[in-house]
């Protein structure tokens, strides 16, 4: 059986030629669905849990596009590919909501490091301590999916030297993380946190992967990837999300599929190991994606970002045929061919190009590419419900 399923994406809106406009009290009071972000130039959607790739797909989709028609009755005015104000505008703030005061938290602590945009990938385990073994096997795999989606390689019109700016910058809160051991583990975490103040509330726990659910730490229902930067074409999100999914129903069938158990680490340190190999190789993957050379959690022997990704779509792909979303997961293998979009953007700029120029091609791009989607798939869809 299939797993739910669910997105959040943040998105920045702005001019075509990509430069970042501050709109989201505007879109927030017009269009149901959108939420603000503290930064008023990206908002947020949400996609309804499913199990179907097909229904997910247009829900990706119709969201984007009802934005993008507000958008143009406003002017000249568009959606921006991308994971950090790429071509300007991080050295200020600009407030969606001023009353705030988590957002005045926010803002004060950690400045523009934090506006960012992504997509937040949520999969539905109702059992607590079989979530809690999937954050940990995704924890440790992490890097893979920010490997597949980096897509933040400038910052106000410059070359960062980094696949993944958002990453890079992006502030992991609490700075330690730990491999949680259980249930009781992460709720005993969680308290202590909120009563040391380093969580100013259970939204705050920003990593790679995080418990997610209507109550937590108490109360959970799905595993909520964090660390997948803002993938343009819904088509490549899906097969990362297949990906996922597939993985979690390997961890789901053998509960002998676990780092605390299988990693050659020695037991004495060995969560403490697994947490750190896991940050360091999103690091290593935040710099050089699909060519950073990572550290496998089996024995820590080294190996390239995308042989490792090569080596787990060969797992997993009996997986999802048995499980009917195979044709979802196969578009893995052109990102792996041709590179993620940090990749492809970087060697239009290695061939003479200006970040200006290769932003602005992805912003019509990125639009030509939706509405090719909703022609050809989400009509079908919609004529079957």
């Amino acid at each position: 059986m299939r797993l739910t399923k669910g997105f959040e994406v943040e998105l920045f809106t702005g001019t075509p030629q990509g430069v970042p406009v501050g709109l989201a009290d505007q879109i927030v009071a017009a269009l149901p669905g959108f939420v603000w972000e503290p930064d008023r130039r990206n908002v947020e959607y949400t996609t309804a849990p499913n199990t179907c790739y097909e229904r997910l797909l247009c829900d990706l989709l119709r969201p984007r596009l009802a934005l993008r028609r507000y958008l143009h009755t406003l002017g000249d005015l568009t959606l921006l590919p991308g994971s950090t104000l790429a071509l300007g505008g991080s050295d200020h703030f600009e407030r969606s909501d001023p009353g705030n005061p988590y957002h005045t938290y926010i803002e004060q602590t950690y400045g523009t490091r934090v506006v960012t945009a992504s997509v937040h990938i949520n999969v539905g385990i109702e059992n607590p301590e079989a979530l809690i073994r999937a954050c940990r096997v995704v924890r440790v795999e992490a890097a893979l999916f920010l490997a597949l989606s980096a897509a933040s390689p400038f910052l106000n019109g410059q070359v960062m030297g980094v696949h993944s700016q958002r990453w890079h910058q992006f502030p992991q809160t609490p700075a330690h993380i730990p491999l949680f051991t259980s249930h009781a583990h992460y709720c005993r975490w969680t308290e202590v946190q909120l009563a040391a103040g380093t969580m100013q509330n259970v939204r705050h726990l920003w990593g790679a992967v995080r418990p997610n659910g209507h109550r937590r730490p108490y109360d959970l229902n799905r595993l909520e990837l964090r660390i997948c930067e803002l993938v343009s074409d819904p088509v490549a999100l899906l097969a990362i999300t297949a990906l996922l999914e597939a993985r979690l129903l390997q961890v789901l069938a053998d509960p002998n599929l676990d780092p605390l158990g299988q990693s050659r680490a020695p037991a004495a340190y060995r969560a403490d190991w697994l947490r750190t190999l896991a940050d360091a190789n999103g690091r290593a993957a935040a710099a050089h994606s699909l060519e950073a050379q990572l550290h496998h959690w089996e024995d820590g022997r080294p190996i390239r970002a995308k042989d490792w990704i090569a080596d787990l779509y060969d797992q997993v792909a009996p997986v999802a045929r048995a499980h009917g979303f195979y044709c979802f997961l196969s578009p893995l293998q052109t990102i792996l061919r041709d590179g993620n979009e940090a990749q492809q953007w970087l060697a239009q700029v290695a061939a003479g190009r200006t970040c200006t120029e290769v932003i602005t091609d992805a912003i019509g791009q990125m639009a030509q590419r939706e509405q090719e989607l909703e022609d050809k798939i989400c009509g079908l869809v919609g004529a079957t419900v």
